[in-house]
């Protein structure tokens, strides 16, 4: 009789622990490369001179510019927080009434004194630490006429015991691009990085759905 209720539990949690990003099957669509765009047929006006057959000005050179080409993404990301909380309350009170001694009302002193006297200490201590290093190749998939451009790409790698992903998205300035199509992490605004994968190994660093739901509902 015991069995069936937790069996029953389990059908009902089991979809929503599956649904969780952290158990998620496969990486977010929308981050693969995009291709470069196609020119357009030029018309004969008689001029040597293309700009759509690979030209490149002087003060531009080689580097990444249009919808297609690749940037090297240098991931630097290091982020560390510290939150401290102290709280400390303290009460006290007290009454004393006197009663007639004497005649058919009358008490006993001693039994009608109260005192009341409460006192709460609390204290909470959080630090976090977050470093991610490593490059993924990201392609422009759309120009802005302001100088700054929207990249994004991702890195499957496939293990035997799982796979893992890198997903990065976000908006670069042209100009801070360097001669090796470079550009560092930090300097890209509106970022959107996810590192994530599924597998044995990251199915046993998570806690079963059924500890979950118990800590959930756990008053202690």
């Amino acid at each position: 009789m015991i069995i069936r209720p937790l069996v029953f539990v389990g059908l009902v949690l089991a979809p929503w622990a599956l649904a969780t990003p952290a158990l998620a099957k496969a990486p977010p669509k929308g981050f693969a490369a995009t291709l470069p765009q196609i020119a357009t047929p030029r018309v004969a006006d008689g001029s040597i001179f293309n700009v759509n057959a690979g030209y490149a000005p002087l003060v531009e050179g080689e580097r990444a510019h249009g919808v297609g080409d690749m940037v090297t993404i240098l991931l630097t990301e290091s982020t560390s927080t510290t939150k401290t909380a102290a709280t400390k309350t303290q009460r006290a009170g007290s009454a004393s009434i006197t009663p007639p001694t004497a005649g058919p009302f009358a008490i006993n002193p001693s039994a009608l004194n109260a005192a009341s006297q409460s006192t709460f200490n609390g204290a909470g201590n959080t630090t976090q630490t977050n470093s991610l290093a490593g490059t993924i190749a990201v392609t422009i998939a759309e120009v802005r006429p302001n100088g700054t451009v929207l990249v994004r790409g991702e890195k499957r790698m496939l293990f035997s015991q799982g796979d893992e992903w890198i997903q990065f998205s976000g908006i670069v300035r042209l100009a801070d691009i360097d001669q090796d199509d470079n550009i560092a992490s930090a300097k890209v605004a509106d970022a959107k990085i996810e590192y994530a994968g599924n597998g044995s190994i990251q199915r046993s660093a998570r806690e079963g759905w059924l500890l979950k739901f118990f800590n959930v509902i756990s008053p202690f």
